[in-house]
């Protein structure tokens, strides 16, 4: 059975009706890469209800922070959107998860793709001082629907490219492009469009994506992960078949296994699909199983 303990959740910011951010305490004996994901947990109904998320903040800090997706009728976020500073929230202590540097081949440039809450775990990974060792380049390419799905994203970055220490290589090495799809704005369009007709790459003055140089990491729903990973597959890349088998481009694996599963009834239906990864699919990576490797912000059929 998966260990938890006891945090303090310490800050609330709701970007939009439908996300919100959160932070809690962490426990001083807690170890993860930046990318893995963790079991939340909440008591509910006289019972312990735990849905997977990835860890949004660098495994440096002092607390943990963690972005989500609201859906009224969910059994698991229409409750944890309610939460405030000083409610008791249970974490497990074991973290697991595909989308670390680790398992990345080496190369040039990493392109970050992200919908929606997908962000969650590429904003650890681009305050970690070894992605700008790696990678002479990092390119965090954001979708969403509406300018609000890119408010946290927005302000992160804000944040990183002030940052005393990461401030002038994130002002350097890293770039960012940001779509929406219901809204007019600079640029219009599904990510993964508009990477396969090249427009990220020109309009960013970048040479056109290519497995000799390029490594990709995707984090977001069921559509784009599809969409991207066709992409990268006509084009040569090769994926990493689990954890600690280096590829050229990584996704999260337990949401795709577990996505038709029923474990956790009423999930999948109105949307709530960020949250469906079932704690067995969770512990199930933690084993190094290339299987089952996927935090809930992975899924977020509902920004795309």
């Amino acid at each position: 059975m998966a260990s938890y303990s006891g945090e303090c959740v310490t800050a609330v910011h709701h970007w939009s009706p439908k996300l919100f951010s959160f932070r809690t305490t962490r426990s001083p004996s807690l170890r993860f890469d930046n990318g893995q994901f963790l079991m939340i947990g909440l008591e509910i109904g006289g019972r312990r209800v735990v849905r997977a998320y990835s860890i949004a903040s660098a495994n440096y800090e002092d607390e943990l922070e963690f972005y989500s997706i609201i859906v009224p009728q969910g059994p698991f976020t229409s409750r944890l959107q309610c939460v405030q500073p000083g409610a008791s929230m249970l974490v497990s202590t074991k973290p697991t998860g595909t989308l670390v540097l680790r398992d990345l081949r080496p190369g040039r440039r990493l392109f970050l793709l992200a919908t929606g809450t997908g962000v969650a775990p590429f904003a650890a990974l681009i305050r970690d001082p070894e992605i700008y060792e790696r990678f002479a380049q990092i390119v965090l390419v954001r979708g969403g629907r509406t300018r609000q799905d890119l408010g946290y994203g927005d302000d992160m970055l804000t944040r990183l490219r002030n940052d005393e220490y990461l401030g002038d290589m994130a002002q350097r090495q890293l770039l960012d492009y940001g779509a929406l799809t219901r809204e007019p704005f600079v640029r219009v369009g599904r990510i993964t469009r508009l990477m396969a007709e090249g427009r990220v790459c020109a309009e960013l003055g970048l040479p056109p994506l290519n497995a000799r140089e390029d490594r990709v990491m995707i984090c977001g729903n069921m559509r784009m992960l599809g969409d991207a990973r066709a992409l990268l597959d006509a084009r040569g890349f090769s994926v990493s078949p689990g954890i600690g088998s280096p590829g050229d481009y990584l996704f999260e694996r337990a949401f795709v296994e577990a996505a038709g599963s029923s474990a956790v009834p009423g999930e999948n239906r109105a949307g709530e699909t960020p949250c469906a990864v079932t704690p067995s699919a969770a512990m199930a990576a933690g084993t190094g199983s290339p299987r089952a490797s996927a935090a809930a912000s992975c899924a977020d059929a509902a920004a795309h």
